[in-house]
């Protein structure tokens, strides 16, 4: 199984624009057979080295993780996160 995790730091960090950016990434569940589970946080602690949000997903293979990738409900996710994202980085792992 691969753990894939992403954090965002937002160009617009208020909370309004923080929520909206949730709701983006929360509403991949149910749409993408892949995933395993999905996982979305904000950070509460919202120091200057924080990260404001962070997207934990399972998938069962390093292949279910390519699906997931070109998934056109993840497409979507991109395309948003690329308007809002200060800064994003990643880590995908085996469990």
């Amino acid at each position: 199984m691969i753990k894939h995790i992403v954090f965002f730091k937002l160009k617009d960090r208020s909370p309004e624009s923080i929520a909206a950016t949730v709701a983006v990434l929360q509403n991949m569940e149910g749409k993408i057979p892949q995933l395993i589970s999905i996982e979305v946080g904000t950070d509460v602690v919202r120091s200057e080295r924080s990260f404001d949000i962070a997207l934990v997903t399972v998938v069962a293979s390093l292949e279910d993780l390519q699906a997931y990738q070109v998934h056109p409900a993840h497409k979507e996710v991109i395309a948003h996160i690329n308007e809002v994202k200060e800064v994003s980085y990643a880590v995908d792992y085996e469990i």
